[in-house]
């Protein structure tokens, strides 16, 4: 069996559990470094490098000092295109500051007693190992994305000094990008690459828009050389209105925008545009917890699982769970879990019972469903039955906080503001379920509340929702 093949298979895992893994493999990494240090200056004392409380505390402080660093400057991410040569000076760059902290911790606590020469070769040892274990890490995720997992799906604006990095990210399939569409109005563009890839003249760049919302778009790259304000203005707000990274191509001479930030697609500098959460740390963090706790509940929980399971299939016929299609991050569709709360065949009887909607929107809601069991009731009331999503979030298709995925169908329905609510991750709860009644709150208004926890998220807003979410469990507040 391909190997990477099967990989894919928890491909959504392990994107949860890349940053984490990484982390820790850079941490034992330095712990190498300074074992082979020790064991080279202290061969008479043999043993390991812990053993000693003075060297233990020195790698406690070194290490993360140097995680801190490798962070600072980026380089404890995974890019998707970098020179080696470039990743060779980061590391070197990050060997050298921690060669001057060890020198200061040398003389602050005056640790004559500790071999120089141990001193010296940690940073050397450090360096070295890290940049081979990061060579080894980038080449296994190229061959990865080589084989076509884990894509960045692109459109490109371009003109015809474009082609060089058109013909690159076609060629470099190991990057992982995905060309969906270009504009442009070249015919050296169109000549060569129209029958591979969608081609659109530039006079059709409102066509942007209806791409954007129909397909699968992360990101759209604007190359062209001469600039033009109103069209990249246009272009901006539509990625803008739905969530899409923009990058534009940056030339000498070009002015900082505040609004963006610096990027590099190899050796290209683009300014990136982002109007959703993009802090990697923070989003490292909620990774890990989303991974973690989501671990942890189903440990803790799996008796009470397994006891609803239990339930559901002797109470009615049918599965004990229901899968559904949703839509989750950028239009990908993922199945979701839940206990089956209604009869066998409940999709089949919603026609019928649309008349009597009480929602407004694409929703559907109904006060007394004659298709929920009396079972799926109360797991309904008590949110039992939601429980089964926590291996969606383990799997990575969902968090803890997060808007609601919503239906296939329902998004065909939406206007085109409220397709930004699918520029995150969706979770199991967020603004709309730590509403009182909120069964009673209009479509428009549950969409302006999504968007609003996108547009201030942070690590304290997910966890204030995450204690109303419990809050609101117990107190039965959001019937």
């Amino acid at each position: 069996m391909d190997f990477f093949k099967a990989l894919n298979r928890f491909g959504s895992i392990l994107k949860s559990f890349i940053g984490i893994v990484l982390g820790i493999i850079d941490v034992l990494v330095v712990a190498l470094a300074f074992q082979l240090s020790y064991s080279i200056n202290y061969s008479y004392i043999g043993g390991f490098f812990f053993q000693d409380s003075t060297i233990l505390y020195l790698y406690l402080v070194l290490t993360t000092f140097w995680m801190v660093i490798l962070y600072l400057l980026k380089i404890s991410e995974i890019p998707r295109a970098k020179r080696y040569r470039i990743l060779f000076f980061e590391y070197l760059n990050s060997a050298l500051i921690v060669s001057l902290l060890m020198i200061l911790i040398y003389f602050a606590f005056k640790l004559s007693e500790t071999s120089r020469l141990f001193l010296v070769m940690i940073p050397v040892f450090g360096f070295i190992s890290l940049f081979l274990v990061r060579l080894l890490e980038y080449k296994v995720l190229r061959v990865y994305r080589s084989r076509g997992y884990n894509l960045v799906n692109v459109v490109i604006i371009a003109d015809d000094n474009s082609e060089y990095f058109i013909d690159t990210l076609i060629d470099q399939k190991e990057w992982g990008y995905k060309i969906v569409a270009i504009f442009s109005d070249s015919e050296r563009v169109r000549e060569k690459y129209q029958e591979n890839i969608i081609y659109l003249e530039q006079k059709n760049i409102l066509v942007l828009n209806d791409l954007i919302e129909g397909d699968i778009v992360d990101e759209v790259l604007y190359l062209k050389t001469k600039v033009n304000s109103v069209e990249i203005r246009q272009t901006m707000r539509s990625c803008e209105e739905l969530g899409v990274v923009f990058r534009l191509l940056y030339h000498n001479g070009m002015s900082h925008i505040s609004s963006s930030v610096e990027t590099m697609i190899y050796n290209y500098k683009f300014l990136t545009f982002i109007n959703i959460p993009h802090n990697n740390f923070a989003l490292t963090i909620k990774n890990i917890f989303d991974v973690s706790a989501s671990l942890v509940l189903l440990l803790i929980l799996s008796p009470i699982l397994l006891g609803i399971s239990i339930a559901v299939k002797l109470s009615s016929k049918g599965p004990v769970m229901f899968r559904q299609h949703r839509v989750g991050l950028r239009g990908r569709q993922f199945t979701l879990y839940k206990f089956r709360t209604m009869v066998d065949n409940a999709e089949g009887m919603l026609d019928d019972l649309k008349s009597r909607n009480e929602a407004d929107g694409p929703a559907f809601k109904i006060k007394d469903d004659p298709r929920i069991t009396p079972l799926g009731s109360f797991l309904r009331r008590s949110g039992l039955d939601e429980l089964p999503q926590i291996f969606n979030i383990l799997k990575g298709e969902m968090s803890f906080i997060g808007p609601r995925p919503p239906l296939p169908n329902e998004i065909k329905q939406y206007r085109r503001w409220q397709l930004r609510r699918l520029s995150v991750k969706p979770g199991l709860s967020c603004f709309w379920q730590v509403q009182p009644n909120r069964h009673n709150i209009k479509f428009d208004k549950w969409m302006e509340l999504d968007l609003a926890y996108i547009d201030n998220w942070s690590l304290r807003l997910d966890m204030i929702i995450f204690f109303k979410t419990v809050m609101t469990i117990l107190r039965r507040t959001g019937e």
